[in-house]
């Protein structure tokens, strides 16, 4: 790790996760930039973080996209300044059965969550090898470990996003390029999973015990703590799950 901070980039970051990484980074002197399909819906984040004195740059980017992929890192990297960290955050969390499960389907979820991770792995690896330093950072679920019912598609896909943050980890780590993987196992305190929720089961978020779901405060001093952990004390791989969370 440098001792002067560089530029984190937070692909796939909406408002829960990628916010609340946003919120931790900037507070911690990073200049941060969001990238995301439609990078205006971050600039509510930026204004208000802009307010409070933090520097936070909004882009849209389709992930899925090499050229645009390459576009971005080389955007951030002469407008802002060299990335130190990167977080891949996308996902496509689908629930179908596997005979419903169509092509299509299976495909969107394996291009989202494991193919657009790889080219944003790659590119945060091309810049930082030449820097000599970094942190590569990705977001995982239940899914990354275990094929759950209904979940044929999606399980595939961050089983494949885990494989390749393994490999990279294993490839870039002798290149003082720390590479990690938070499993979250857990329901993420979010107004997205509050609606599921409310859909699924028609309980209220406020009506459940406290720290039944984890808030995305807690999901990003783990991502800050990684990325500032010792060279000699690397993790590759977290989990993180509710007190109550059955595992």
């Amino acid at each position: 790790m440098s001792q002067q901070k560089g530029a984190v980039l937070l692909v796939g970051a909406g408002d829960a996760i990628g916010g609340a990484v946003a919120r931790r980074f900037a507070e911690g002197g990073y200049k941060v930039c969001i990238a995301r399909r439609e990078g205006e819906k971050s600039r509510a984040l930026a204004d208000e973080l802009a307010a409070e004195g933090f520097f936070l740059r909004p882009f849209s980017v389709d992930a899925r996209k090499e050229e645009e992929v390459q576009k971005l890192f080389a955007g951030v990297e002469k407008d802002v300044g060299p990335i130190e960290v990167c977080l891949f955050n996308a996902g496509a969390n689908v629930a179908k059965p596997l005979v419903e499960t169509t092509d299509k389907l299976f495909f969107k979820a394996w291009e989202l969550a494991c193919y657009a991770g790889f080219l944003v792995g790659r590119e945060a690896a091309r810049l930082m090898i030449s820097h000599g330093r970094g942190t590569i950072l990705f977001t995982g679920a239940t899914a990354s470990v275990r094929g759950g019912k209904n979940f044929a598609a999606f399980s595939s896909a961050k089983f494949g996003l885990r494989a390749v943050a393994q490999a990279m980890a294993r490839e870039l780590g002798p290149r003082n390029i720390h590479v990690a993987h938070l499993l979250l196992d857990a329901a993420v305190d979010s107004e997205a999973i509050h609606q599921r929720m409310k859909a699924a089961t028609g309980i209220d978020a406020a009506d459940i015990p406290p720290d039944s779901l984890t808030k995305t405060s807690s999901i990003a001093d783990v991502y800050w703590f990684l990325h500032h952990q010792s060279k000699d004390g690397w993790s590759h791989e977290l989990d993180l799950r509710p007190s109550m969370e059955t595992w």
